[in-house]
């Protein structure tokens, strides 16, 4: 062994050295890329993360989401699906968003609200993974965050664009002072500037049936287009009967008796015409309400008269589901999904749950859908097909409610039609959906 010592002596502090070195690097390393301190997510393969609300007040709601989800994914190869419930006890969207990013899930569908997203959405965008959540609500939309539910920008797009192509030029809004109203006139606004047309008018309202028709009468020009309506000429009015004195009495009815009345001569002049009141200085408008005070504004209208005539009348999609109690607003138009598109969906689901399901679950049947696309068809050697390119191919998808596609910075896009109301109400498609995504959509 003395033999041995030179040797074993130069040699035994030099491995000892490299093995602390190595065990120092590696610590490094796990620091650097944050697998020490779990501040960041492992490797995101092809599981997807549901972040729904499956228990408390919406429930119910959540439930029948998921199981269209399922529905979407049944069959073998799906990718798997990793369910967390944002309402449960001492959580949140933000709490579930997280225990998917540690899960490895590559995309999240859901959350269900605005509120939600708004929540989820920084834990899910530092993972760099891909969120489709199911709020209509736009202001929470950004690169890597999709809003799937039917947004007013989509609605107002569709109307302003398809007005403008029948010679609409002068947009208004009038419009509830909530967020819905808010939401669809910074549409109106910004549809209005991409198409080269003029900054509409943009008015808010109260509930006070006093102050909407004051508001509108404001809006419509009303008080000049008044004065404006030629007066009738009194001496083209025929000659006014004198009035019997009620005094005398007639020798022919001493007594009074009521007679039959007398046939007036066939020549007599018809009272003239009401003549027509000038156009307000808008061609298209924009509502936002519904229920009661929906009737009030069509109220409003009537004594401003704002009618179709001269303006074409613009709603919400949210008629649609009473639209056969709006008779008085017929000619307006409303953007919505074709049901016809949705037949199939809703066929399957009754058969297999013997209900009609609620329209939210055409958000996530789709949204499920095209993930098991992506991931059908990701690249080899990916672990999962959810890229940013995949997601925001220019063709989009095809849905349940019709086509739909998502740009890259989080916005979506919708092959929406347009509906007319009937005079006794309902609506009926005046303009179709093209079927695909209009290349020139922005």
């Amino acid at each position: 062994m003395q033999g041995q010592d030179a040797d074993t002596a130069s040699v035994r502090p030099a491995c000892k050295r490299l093995l602390l070195a190595g065990l120092a690097l590696s610590v490094l390393t796990a620091c650097a890329s944050g697998e020490g301190g779990g501040h960041h997510a492992p490797h995101a393969g092809r599981n997807v993360g549901v972040l729904l609300p499956l228990s408390g007040a919406n429930a119910r709601l959540g439930q029948e989401m998921l199981t269209a989800t399922r529905m979407a994914m049944n069959t073998p190869t799906a990718p798997p699906l990793d369910v967390h419930d944002t309402a449960a006890p001492g959580g949140n969207a933000a709490t579930a968003a997280q225990a998917a990013i540690k899960a490895g899930d590559g995309l999240i569908l859901g959350p269900l609200t605005m509120d939600e997203t708004a929540q989820a959405a920084p834990v899910a965008t530092a993972a760099g993974v891909p969120v489709l959540a199911f709020t209509s609500d736009t202001s929470v939309a950004q690169p890597g965050v999709w809003t799937l539910g039917i947004a007013p920008e989509q609605q107002v797009r569709r109307m302003v664009l398809a007005a403008r192509q029948q010679g609409r030029q002068h947009f208004a809004a009038f419009l509830p002072d909530n967020r819905l109203g808010h939401a669809l006139g910074q549409a109106l606004q910004q549809v209005c500037e991409e198409n080269g047309l003029q900054s509409p008018q943009i008015m808010f309202h109260d509930s006070a049936q006093e102050a909407i028709t004051a508001n509108l009468k404001t809006l419509s020009a009303y008080d000049s287009r008044a004065a404006a309506v030629p007066q009738p000429d009194p001496a083209a009015q025929p000659p006014v009967a004198p009035t019997p004195d009620s005094a005398a009495i007639d020798p022919a009815n001493p007594d009074g008796a009521p007679q039959a009345p007398t046939p007036a001569p066939e020549t007599a002049t018809a009272p003239a015409a009401t003549p027509d009141f000038p156009a307000p200085p808008f061609d298209a408008l924009l509502l936002g309400d519904t229920g009661l005070q929906l009737g009030m504004i069509i109220n409003a209208l009537a004594l401003t008269h704002v009618d179709n005539t001269h303006v074409q009348i613009m709603g919400p999609g949210l008629w649609s589901a009473f639209a056969t109690k709006l008779g008085a607003l017929q000619g307006a138009w409303y953007a919505a999904p074709d049901p016809a598109t949705r037949q199939a969906f809703v066929q399957q689901f009754m058969a297999s749950y013997h209900h009609m399901p609620t329209p939210l679950a055409d958000l996530t049947y789709d949204a499920a859908a095209l993930v098991k696309a992506l991931d059908q068809n990701r690249p080899a050697g990916s672990a999962n097909g959810y890229s940013v390119q995949a997601l925001t191919r220019p063709d989009g998808f095809g849905g349940v409610d019709g086509a739909f596609g998502f740009l890259d910075n989080g916005r979506t896009r919708r092959d929406l039609a347009v509906f007319q109301i009937l005079p006794n109400g309902g609506g009926r498609i005046v303009i179709p959906p093209a079927g695909r995504l209009r290349r020139s959509a922005n």
